[in-house]
């Protein structure tokens, strides 16, 4: 990277300094994120970032932007606030596979369905890793034998697939990263801030401490295909529940009016009694 483009990529660190475990994966993301937002020219003035609670709820502290680290698993209502409140600024939230898929989970499908725009970056550890080790809902029982030493609760429930959640409740922008490949976690995240509408970016993050599962992850993950199509939510669920592979890339994209455009239609509208157009307009989205 030129000088210049270090400079202008320090303008989005924040002063406070990461306290993540040597090797965590959200040191990945981080990175990326800081990235994202110095090519994309974004004004950190009219940037936030919210979080939950969780290793990756530190994130806005770490950022040179608005921030709001809120209460446990409700890091999607939060963003959404934001956005109604001054649709003219770019939200980011990033939360954990715990907080996003336990506590927060019934929040998962509302700010799909509304096509919110913002974008929700899930860092999937697949461990609670701030509270020292237990299965949160995408740890993997196959994983339990492989990495016995460092999950020693067992698991009795079976996990959550988040990219083939986000597709089956309407999300518009669905994708997998794996922060062992920090250049696609950068492309991925630039394609959901760019991207008008709820974008949903799946990071596979590797907690070292309780789960290491960097060289699982490298004989796994595999590019989407080629030959996939990205418009079809059907082949994207498809896709996401094939049996021992995670894929990475593009699921699927859709573009269409999001909730603040869906807002305004409604106010228009709602005046004059047109709830023809008012269903109308829904359906065409």
């Amino acid at each position: 990277m030129s000088p210049v483009a270090m400079q202008e990529l320090k303008k989005y660190q924040g002063v406070v300094k990461p306290v993540w475990c040597p090797g965590c994966g959200d040191f990945s993301v981080l990175t990326a994120t800081y990235q994202a937002m110095a090519e994309l020219k974004l004004d950190p003035a009219k940037c936030v970032i919210a979080s939950g609670i969780g290793c990756s709820g530190r994130f806005p502290a770490y950022v040179n932007s608005y921030g709001f680290h809120g209460v446990h698993g409700r890091v999607l209502p939060t963003a959404q606030g934001i956005k109604i409140a001054n649709p003219d600024l770019t939200v980011l939230a990033v939360g954990g596979d715990g907080d996003g898929l336990a506590i927060g989970g019934g929040h998962f499908a509302h700010a799909a369905r509304r096509n919110a725009d913002i974008t929700y970056v899930m860092l999937d550890n697949q461990i609670y890793g701030l509270t020292k080790g237990q299965p949160s809902p995408t740890t993997m029982p196959s994983l339990v034998e492989y990495k016995k030493s460092h999950q020693p609760y067992g698991i009795i429930e079976d996990r959550i697939n988040p990219v083939a959640m986000a597709l089956a409740y309407g999300a518009s922008f669905v994708a997998r990263a794996y922060s062992g490949k920090v250049a696609q976690v950068l492309d991925l995240i630039k394609q959901g801030v760019s991207h008008k509408g709820f974008s949903f970016v799946h990071v596979l993050s590797p907690c070292v401490t309780f789960y290491p599962t960097y060289d699982f992850f490298r004989q796994v993950t595999v590019p989407v295909p080629e030959t996939h199509d990205p418009t079809s939510r059907l082949d994207a669920i498809t896709l996401s529940q094939t049996p021992g592979k995670f894929f990475l890339g593009v699921f699927y994209q859709h573009d269409g009016p999001d909730m603040t455009e869906r807002m305004q239609l409604v106010k228009a509208k709602a005046g004059r009694g047109d709830i023809d157009a008012i269903a109308q307009a829904y359906v065409q989205s």
